[in-house]
């Protein structure tokens, strides 16, 4: 269904692209007897495609928006004025196209996950380490996560001391610290550390494959915007139609009726809700907030409170120098850069703040030749 949906897609793009080019080939030689031509040969191309999506959708009962604009595709067919055909061709193929574009926008964060996640792993056998595809990993084999790999499957901490970032899988923006008995999630991130795990669970039944699963279902929903949408134009589409009929009877002139159906056509219920979605997920995105459902910002003038189940979701979680407090006659870079030299190979929490201070203030740092406990004279 995934690769159906992707393929839709990339086709509605380039039927709206090749409806543009038409479009301009049409006025480059609209003085010969070929101009109409293109527009033609793209009413064919994407109109009859258009139609048959429609045509499946109202044998299931859906009459939606896009009724009218199919009818007035055909009715422009018909009468020979293609121009406007290819214009309700670009309205539909580009209403769908963003609208597409929205769903997978606002799952961009979990899609960056499954573009990372790997295609092999290392299962440790006896002395030696293999190489094997994610779906040959079996319950209870030992897999071996290099630094900055990511872990193939759910499972449990057997050797090796080191931190993960589960960020993309928790929303927690701190790494975890991992030892022998912690649990492993799997697409969660490696430190520095190789570590050792035995499968808990199949690649399959894994929190990554969970997690794709979610991400399909939420691709699939559509807003409710878009669907009070198609429900305005179930009532809207008959309505119409018998005013562009009555205006082919009184006036004789069927040129009339196209007229009618083409400005009746619903364009801000086709194309204005997508883009409304995708700047609403890119303005959220910009300032740190990850949409993961669309659908959620329908609901967002209905709530009234909101629940955070810590602190660590609304912080960094990571130690920060904010300021140096010498004493009287001291210097305060001074300070900070003697206290960077030495932790400059720590692995502690606070001394990656310390060394991350003076970076920012390029301070120079110094090689210590010992370290010494206590004072010294």
């Amino acid at each position: 269904m995934k690769d159906i949906l992707q393929n839709l897609n990339k086709w509605e793009i380039w039927v709206s692209l090749a409806s543009l080019i038409a479009i301009a080939l049409h006025f480059a030689i609209i003085n010969t007897a070929y101009s109409n031509i293109p527009l033609q040969g793209m009413i064919i191309v994407g109109g009859l495609p258009l139609l048959a999506q429609i045509a499946a959708k109202l044998l299931k009962g859906d009459f939606g928006a896009d009724l009218m604009a199919i009818i007035a595709l055909i009715t422009a067919a018909i009468l020979g004025e293609y121009l406007a055909g290819v214009l309700i061709i670009i309205m539909l193929a580009g209403g769908q196209a963003l609208e597409f574009y929205a769903m997978r926008k606002a799952s961009s964060v979990l899609r960056a996950l499954a573009d990372r996640m790997p295609s092999i792993a290392h299962r440790k056998n006896g002395d030696n380490i293999e190489d094997i595809a994610l779906d040959l990993i079996r319950i209870g084999d030992e897999i071996v996560i290099y630094p900055h790999e990511t872990a193939p499957v759910d499972g449990t901490v057997t050797e090796g001391h080191g931190s993960m970032d589960e960020s993309y899988l928790t929303g927690e923006p701190y790494t975890i610290t991992k030892a022998p008995g912690a649990a492993i999630l799997s697409g969660a991130i490696n430190g520095e550390a190789v570590l050792i795990i035995r499968a808990e669970k199949l690649a399959i039944d894994s929190r990554y494959a969970q997690i794709m699963s979610v991400m399909q279902d939420a691709e699939q929903k559509r807003p409710t915007m878009r669907r009070i949408g198609d429900q305005i134009g179930a009532v809207f589409a008959p309505l119409a139609l018998i005013v562009a009929l009555a205006a082919w009877y009184f006036t004789g002139d069927s040129m009339r009726f196209l007229a009618v159906l083409v400005v009746a056509t619903p364009c801000p219920l086709l194309i204005a809700i997508p883009i409304t979605l995708i700047s609403a997920i890119s303005m959220a995105a910009k300032r740190g907030i990850i949409i993961k459902d669309p659908t959620v910002l329908e609901r967002l003038p209905t709530c009234r409170t909101a629940i955070f189940d810590k602190t660590g979701t609304l912080t960094y979680g990571k130690p920060e120098v904010t300021e140096v407090l010498a004493a009287e006659g001291v210097n305060g870079n001074d300070v900070l850069r003697r206290a960077a030299s030495l932790e400059r190979y720590s692995k502690h929490p606070l001394a990656s703040a310390i060394l991350a201070a003076a970076e920012k203030k390029k301070l120079a740092l110094m090689d210590a030749d010992a370290v010494y406990g206590g004072w010294h004279q």
